[in-house]
């Protein structure tokens, strides 16, 4: 088998498509949980419990950087290793506020499927024949 034809083969299967759509909703869904955090959530924890922002946290590991001085101007020093903590440390935030609200959104998802899933269908009709063996019974109980 060529080379192609094995590829054209792999690249049409349904796999492979269900997971380029899975990656594509992926990123869109990623953007609006993003959305949701940056633009909704930090804004209100900021203003209830200050402003958490690390991210320009840093410790010198070598060379001499001025007190005062940005974490990216740092990086720009030559001979110096910056051990940038603060950064990870706001990611670390953003991610578990991320997580919780992914979790609160599946939850809500969960809770609308299980009212949706707890109403039970409308009996079907009873089909033609029951109705002509019902009507047959309810004669001959008369």
């Amino acid at each position: 088998m060529s080379f192609v034809k094995e590829f054209k083969e792999f690249a049409v299967k349904g796999n492979a498509i269900d997971l380029a759509v899975g990656v594509i909703i992926g990123a869109a869904f990623g953007k609006i949980v993003s959305s949701i955090v940056d633009d909704l959530i930090m804004p209100v924890t900021g203003a209830i419990i200050g402003k958490l922002d690390f991210s320009s946290m840093y410790t010198v590991l070598k060379g001499s950087v001025p007190a005062g001085t940005k974490l990216e101007e740092a990086r720009k020093i030559p001979d110096t290793a910056i051990f940038a903590w603060g950064n990870f440390i706001t990611i670390i935030i953003n991610f578990i506020l991320l997580a919780l609200i992914i979790f609160w959104m599946v939850r809500l998802i969960n809770k609308i499927r299980k009212k949706e899933a707890a109403v039970p269908a409308p009996p079907a009709e009873p089909s033609s024949t029951d109705k002509l063996l019902m009507e047959i019974r309810d004669e001959l109980k008369k």
